[in-house]
């Protein structure tokens, strides 16, 4: 009877604690007919009934989702204490427990309680110890992954490599300096349709997470395990950064665990936007581009604030793999790919489907390509690049700058046009287009080994038609061309075996160092013991021919080089700079650079020192007849033949060396070398006659600068190239200071040596700048033996200076003068230049006066003197004594080419000393320009320092 009202309480019990009402059963609905047994009462035997076993009191009191183990009684914890998913009874409740006889005092219960509470506690303590270890575990594995990571604080300040920016004047871009290709914007200026496109289908809870994405690192881990490989990754954009800025991104376990700790510091350190701008300007988009703003006008030819929600999901669409889904690569699948970003876009919830869908039918619209064509101005770039590391110092490495230069772009495609135009026109002269026939008497090639950067003759020997080669025999080095990069010599296109005849003579330079010679390579068994040679005494070297080198690659040097410069003459601006025919970066910038001899262009310097000193006028008569200088013997035979004697202005028009010659002696080699210094030629130049004649080397920049301070009225004002630059964070960077403008020559004086110079153009050696319409003063150059041909001059907007020739000074061939061979790309370019300039004469400024002379004596003209002619002068330096009469044979003498030893009855200029008459001299002729300065002729006495200007 017990066991069942045991029995039947228990199920009592259960059943009133399921509907809710854990106090009792129905009679007692306040519990308390079974109040819990204090701790000092015997324990309960099983006579008692087992209504006393009912729950602790105030257990009806809570609602039941308020039911929780906290609300229960500490004081009589029991095995049915935790929370009930079921309706299975309870231990303590089941019939078992009092069915079964209670042992006397309750001994063996005890025992087992206390068996059990021994066991649990053990358990516990291994399960702590456990716990202990693995979190020690744990430290240690953090620590050992935290070793040597690097800093995170640096993200605040990173600067990522960055793309230094070349521009014209109009901001024409001229080319860019980079390591990698990026142009860093920042997150407010990059519009949400790429922020969200990269969210979808990158990290769409980017935003709420705290930089780890553990499921999927789980499910990441599981697919990695199972196929024992690196297979997937679960990155978010934190740990993408962390790989892409701070790690490396090898894909092992060593590197991620890394990455996981870096990720969870830096969203403790950075914002969640300054996260996604370090993303979007550090991932790669394929073709050298890194960031959006580089993708973007790399792919659609604009900023990525333009871009529309197709152009955006396609970009992020490329970053999955920009060798699979480039537009440029595979349109189809770049498209099928911007699809689903489309589709992530929308059912993330970041684009309705009307957007989505209207962004699948727009079309792809790609930008061209515009890498694969030539520099504008590669000697531009190379300049911008020297000048930002003086300013900027290794930061400049980083690159981010904007640099604005004085280039006109269009003057700048003239002024390239006009060079390579001109060396064409030389090329076809001398027959340096292909095909090249043998001649019958061909030059002797370079015997020997040849090294260095260097320009030889070489013999082609055979031609490779599939592999479009040359074979050129260097001496005893074998070479070889490819055609494929000699098309201003080939641009037909012909192929090697078409182009040159075999034993054919041909310029050309080796690309890359010349080979060691190879050693022949000892034979299997020989003995290399000198014991062992000596013994086989007269028996021949066993050993095995050196495998042959392979050719050497060449360069094909068969025509000469130019250079132009042009600078505005109000701003000293260079608005076009050529070194090269080639246009390449790293090229030799030859308008810069390469120092030559500047020929009869020198001589305006001589008589405009002459003018400025008031030694000479236009109407100064000087010496024509060689034999007249002492010491040192020019020849008349630069550009025509000069007449003696004859007044300055015709000496200048027709180029006469020993009238310059003979000027120089007058002013002063030291003066005239100090006033072109003071005038822009920065080159070192000797005090010695052939001073006169342009012996010493200077560079086309230099003298356009020159030429353009007379073109400015006397005035020297440094050129200027780079005008500004602007650092990452856009501020402006100051430049080095530019020295102050400074008169050279008073504005009359520099007028008179224009319209001195304007003789050359009207009727000397430049007749040819005529064409151009135009006032244009300039003057013509050729050294010895037309090593170097040149012409400079101005009009009044612009100074320009033309260079030809070869680098390694070989003559330019017969019939190569500065008329022929430079004066065409001058009259090419300034015909462009002044395209849509307004026709304007120099302008006569004060302290100007217009006489008319005798041409004869450069005299007064008597009155009623028909062959008068009009010429200007300095106010004060005009002839002040009529000319006399001439005597009835006197012309006639003077055409005959006599050189009276004094004009009877001539007058000197104003300034100007009784001359020394002419004095023999040794037999022999002096080249009519020196390639090399000679010996320093005899000065004038009384030769004084030059003056300051």
């Amino acid at each position: 009877m017990r066991i069942a009202f045991a029995s039947v309480h228990g199920d009592g019990v259960m059943a009133s604690e399921q509907s809710g009402n854990p106090g009792g059963n129905e009679n007692d609905p306040a519990g308390k007919a079974d109040a819990p047994r204090r701790a000092s009462e015997p324990p309960r035997r099983a006579s008692e009934p087992p209504a006393r076993r009912s729950g602790p009191p105030g257990r009806g009191s809570e609602p039941p989702q308020r039911i929780s183990a906290a609300a229960r009684p500490t004081s009589s914890p029991r095995l049915g204490s935790a929370p009930r998913l079921g309706s299975a009874p309870r231990l303590e409740s089941a019939p078992r427990f009092e069915s079964a006889p209670t042992p006397p005092d309750g001994a063996p219960a005890t025992d087992r309680n206390a068996r059990i509470a021994t066991w649990a506690k053990r358990i516990g303590i291994a399960l702590a110890a456990l716990l202990a270890l693995a979190a020690a575990a744990v430290v240690l594995v953090v620590r050992h992954y935290e070793a040597d990571l690097p800093s995170t604080r640096e993200l605040k300040d990173y600067r990522p490599p960055q793309v230094t920016r070349i521009l014209a004047r109009d901001g024409t871009r001229l080319g860019e300096l980079f390591t990698e290709r990026r142009t860093v914007v920042r997150i407010g200026e990059i519009p949400n349709q790429v922020k969200l496109a990269a969210l979808a289908a990158e990290d769409a809870g980017f935003y709420e997470h705290a930089g780890l994405n553990y499921l999927g690192m789980l499910r990441a881990l599981a697919v990695n395990l199972r196929s024992t490989q690196t297979r997937q990754g679960a990155s978010t954009i934190t740990q993408q950064v962390v790989k892409n800025v701070l790690l490396t991104p090898d894909r092992t376990y060593h590197r991620k665990a890394r990455e996981i700790i870096l990720a969870r510091r830096i969203e403790q350190e950075l914002t969640k936007d300054e996260i996604l701008e370090l993303y979007l300007n550090k991932i790669y988009f394929g073709h050298g581009r890194y960031g959006v703003e580089e993708a973007s006008r790399y792919y659609f030819g604009k900023s990525v604030r333009d871009v529309t929600l197709a152009e955006a999901a396609l970009l992020v669409a490329v970053v999955k793999g920009p060798s699979v889904y480039s537009p440029r690569v595979n349109l189809e699948r770049a498209v099928g790919r911007r699809d689903f970003v489309l589709d992530q876009m929308q059912r993330k919830g970041f684009a309705d489907e009307i957007l989505v869908e209207q962004a699948k039918r727009e079309p792809v619209v790609l930008a061209i390509e515009t890498e694969s064509l030539a520099e504008l101005a590669p000697e531009v770039v190379s300049e911008a690049q020297r000048v930002l590391r003086e300013v900027a110092g290794p930061a400049a490495q980083q690159g981010g700058y904007t640099i604005t230069t004085t280039i006109d772009p269009a003057m700048q495609a003239a002024a390239r046009a006009a060079v390579r135009k001109n060396l064409d026109a030389y090329a076809k002269r001398h027959k340096l287009f292909g095909p090249l026939a043998r001649a019958k008497k061909e030059p002797p090639p370079f015997e020997g080994t040849p090294a260095g950067h260097k320009v030889f003759r070489g013999v082609v020997t055979g031609a490779d038609d599939a592999r479009g080669t040359l074979s050129v025999r260097v001496g005893t080095l074998e070479g070889s061309v490819s055609l494929r990069g000699a098309q201003r010599y080939n641009p037909n296109g012909l192929a090697p075996s078409k182009f040159a005849d075999v034993d054919k003579v041909v310029r050309v330079s080796l690309i890359g160092p010349a080979p060691e010679p190879a050693a022949a390579a000892t034979a299997p068994g020989q003995e290399e013991d000198e014991d062992a040679a000596g013994e086989a005494k007269g028996a021949a070297p066993a050993s095995i021919p050196a495998k042959p080198a392979a050719p050497v690659p060449l360069r094909l040097e068969l025509g000469p080089e130019g250079a132009l410069v042009a600078i505005d003459v109000r701003t000293r601006e260079i608005v076009a700079l050529v070194g090269s025919y080639e246009a390449v970066r790293g090229g030799l910038d030859r308008a810069s650079y390469a120092r030559r001899q500047p020929g009869s262009t020198f001589k305006a310097f001589v008589y405009g020192y002459g003018i400025h000193a008031r030694t000479l006028t236009p109407a100064t008569i000087l010496e024509t007849n060689p034999l007249a200088i002492s010491g040192y013997n020019p020849q008349n035979h630069d550009e025509s033949e000069g007449q003696s004697p004859a007044r300055l202005r015709e000496a200048l028009a027709h180029s006469v060396n020993v009238a310059a010659v003979s000027a120089l002696s007058r002013v002063g080699a030291s003066n005239v070398a100090a006033f072109a210094g003071a005038l822009g030629i920065q080159s070192k130049l000797g005090a010695d006659l052939s001073l006169a004649l342009g012996a010493y080397e200077v560079t086309p920049r230099e003298m356009a600068a020159a030429y353009a301070s007379i073109a400015a009225g006397g005035i020297h004002e440094q050129p200027v190239l780079i005008t500004k630059i602007v650092g990452p964070g856009g501020a402006e960077i100051p430049l080095p200071t530019r020295p102050p403008a400074h008169r050279v020559m008073e504005e009359a004086e520099a007028y008179v040596l224009t319209s001195l110079l304007t003789s050359v153009v009207q009727s000397g050696t430049a007749k040819q700048a005529r064409s151009l319409g135009r006032p244009i003063a300039g003057k013509t150059g050729t050294t010895n033996q037309s090593k170097d041909t040149w012409f400079v001059g101005f009009s009044t907007d612009i100074a320009c200076a033309v260079w030809t020739g070869y680098d390694d000074a070989a003559p330019l061939g017969k019939g190569e003068a500065g008329a022929t061979s430079a004066l065409p790309a001058f009259v090419d370019f300034m015909k462009q230049a002044h395209a849509k300039r307004p026709v304007a004469d120099f302008p006569v400024p004060s302290g100007v006066v217009r006489v008319k002379i005798d041409p004869a004596t450069g005299l007064l003209a008597r009155e009623g003197q028909e062959d008068a002619i009009e010429e200007v002068f300095v106010a004060g330096t005009e002839p002040a004594d009529e000319a006399p009469v001439p005597e009835p044979d006197a012309g006639t003498e003077a055409a005959d080419g006599g050189a009276p030893e004094a004009l009877e009855g001539t007058v000197p200029a104003p300034g100007e000393g009784p001359q020394p008459g002419p004095q023999p001299t040794p037999s022999g002729k002096a080249p009519s320009e020196s390639e090399h300065a000679p010996e320093p002729g005899p000065l004038p006495a009384g030769d004084t320092a030059p003056p300051p200007f």
